[in-house]
């Protein structure tokens, strides 16, 4: 416990977030094995991983780079498309589920990240209000590009086409993507619920070595004071476009995970309310608090569906349960009590009572 308390508060605030989703996964894993937890929650289970890797990479963006996205659920389309597509199209060469996954996932992260890349390039010279509408702007496009692509496989190699659906697949092709009617999982959903713990464990710990190493302290400068950071030789652009790639990366690989947990979707999906709908997971943990985010996509993933008794009137109790929770979140006495859970006892300016005491003494 002593060791604890003299951990650097990163550290601590890592370890913590580390232990909350392995002691949630353990108790979910116990509660499957025995009593059961309910087929609500048990379809819930790796969308929530899913919404939790991509409030864990916005937040990279909105709290530690201190830039507003709005085009979020495009990168997860991205990862959802192409690695859907690079699952279904390997069923006959890798017949092994778990390895088809993992390189399903690779392959949605890695486009992602290309696209992030791509749009990063161009979009964060901008700020503020400005990106915010280009963002958007940018996963509006991405939609609409895939809900016009039309990309097959058969023996005579890959079919694509856009717009019309020109590609003529030989006797057992297969269609990868179908348009404006996205993407359908021909071999049996291959996502568990494992696969996303560990992709959440991954994400995590990405992103906390990433806030933490000399790169997220300059991504950190950036975002506090960009001309003082200018002033020491700091590239703003080159940092924020790291952050904006890896954030891009692993919303890639929620999709993924995401979609070949689907029997089908489409585009229309990861439109600019699934975007909002992350960025309220962010805001509501708290800027570039990584555990809140957790916390918060758990809860508003489960929400909407525990909320179905209520009919009609379900997203009109959603939204007064969400303003209730936003006004209890920026009390300062309920924000200064989780906080000196995290920090082990500690108050923000001062030592944990346990070391008062003994200073007393």
């Amino acid at each position: 416990m002593t060791k604890l308390r003299h951990m650097k508060k990163s550290t601590r605030t890592s370890f913590f977030t580390y232990g909350l989703v392995i002691v949630a996964f353990l108790i979910i894993q116990i509660l499957r094995g025995t009593v059961g937890i309910g087929s609500l929650l048990e379809g819930q289970l790796i969308p929530i991983c899913a919404y939790i890797v991509m409030a864990v990479s916005l937040n990279l963006v909105v709290g530690i780079s201190g830039e507003l996205s709005l085009g979020h659920a495009g990168f997860m389309s991205v990862g959802a498309f192409a690695g859907c597509a690079m699952a279904n199209g390997l069923q006959n060469l890798v017949p092994s589920e778990p390895l088809r996954l993992v390189i399903a996932i690779l392959f949605g992260a890695l486009m992602a990240a290309l696209a992030g890349f791509l749009i990063g390039i161009p979009v964060l010279r901008l700020n503020g209000d400005y990106l915010a509408i280009v963002t958007l702007a940018f996963g509006e496009i991405i939609k609409t590009i895939l809900t016009n692509l039309y990309i097959g496989v058969d023996a005579n190699g890959l079919q694509a086409s856009f717009v019309n659906d020109t590609t003529d697949l030989a006797e057992g092709g297969i269609a990868l993507i179908k348009g404006p009617m996205g993407v359908s999982n021909t071999s049996a959903r291959i996502s568990t619920f494992v696969a996303g713990f560990i992709l959440v464990m991954v994400a995590l710990i990405v992103v906390f070595n990433l806030v933490n190493s000399r790169a997220g302290r300059a991504i950190m400068a950036t975002r506090d004071n960009r001309i003082a950071a200018e002033s020491v030789g700091i590239s703003v652009t080159k940092y924020k476009l790291m952050a904006f790639t890896v954030s891009a990366a692993l919303a890639g690989a929620a999709g993924t995970l995401y979609g070949c947990s689907q029997i089908t979707f489409s585009a229309n999906k990861f439109d600019f309310n699934t975007s909002i709908l992350i960025l309220v997971f962010v805001v509501l943990g708290g800027l570039g608090n990584m555990w809140g985010s957790v916390i918060a996509a758990t809860a508003l993933t489960i929400l909407p569906e525990a909320l179905r008794q209520f009919s009609d009137y379900r997203m009109l109790v959603y939204a007064i349960v969400l303003i209730l929770v936003m006004l209890a979140t920026n009390s300062p006495a309920i924000r200064s009590f989780f906080l000196r859970i995290v920090r082990g006892g500690r108050n923000e300016d001062g030592p944990s009572r346990s070391a008062k005491k003994e200073a007393a003494k």
